[in-house]
């Protein structure tokens, strides 16, 4: 997985600041050598957001994550007309409209079917309800299903490996679609990951 430069997650945090009604738990550090630590999401712990709303017009929250152990810690800020600063500098133009945003989201691979499928059930809760959960998550709302396999499969397969099957007479899902991607889904009132 290509990693996103520290702009564009300053960015994709700022577009997250929709309102959440549950408070903050605080990372639990496991540092794993290089001098880097992740937030440790597990059976019996998960860290949340504070509430959050969307700020006045005019200003921004920004969120920031970094190897000296930042963890979305939270700023706030306001824009300004004019500024000289060395760092990347973002101009927004308000008049100016060129797309929708739809929403956020990730993608549910093989490999982060079966990382998620092999996870204790209320890791895997804490898990799902960090990315979409509105109380308490980032509120995804789209999730990517590769069609066959990627790069992230355990092997190389297709729908229909029959030469010139124009009608798709021979085409048939995988149990990598019907017992890991499928498996992980979002169902009404909440996340679940139903083992295949």
């Amino acid at each position: 997985m290509r990693a996103l430069g520290a702009p564009c997650w300053r960015l994709l945090l700022v577009l997250l600041a929709v309102h959440r009604a549950a408070g903050a738990r605080p990372c639990s550090p496991k540092y794993f050598g290089y001098d880097a630590i992740v937030c440790v999401c597990n059976a019996t712990y998960c860290d949340t957001l504070d509430p959050l709303v969307l700020p006045a017009p005019g200003s921004y929250v920004k969120y920031e994550s970094s190897k000296a152990g930042k963890r979305l810690e939270r700023s706030e800020g306001k824009f300004q007309r004019r500024l000289c600063a060395p760092d990347v500098v973002l101009t927004v133009d308000t008049t100016q409209r060129f797309q929708r945003v739809k929403g956020f989201g990730g993608s549910i691979t093989d490999a982060a079917a079966i990382n998620i499928l092999s996870l204790p059930e209320r890791a895997q809760d804490h898990l799902l309800r960090s990315y979409f959960s509105e109380e308490a998550g980032l509120e995804y709302n789209l999730i990517r299903l590769p069609m066959a396999s990627c790069d992230f499969s355990l092997h190389a397969y297709t729908y229909d490996d029959v030469p010139y099957d124009y009608e798709l007479t021979h085409f048939s899902l995988r149990d990598e679609d019907t017992k890991l991607k499928a498996s992980c889904g979002r169902e009404q009132g909440g996340v679940e990951c139903h083992r295949g």
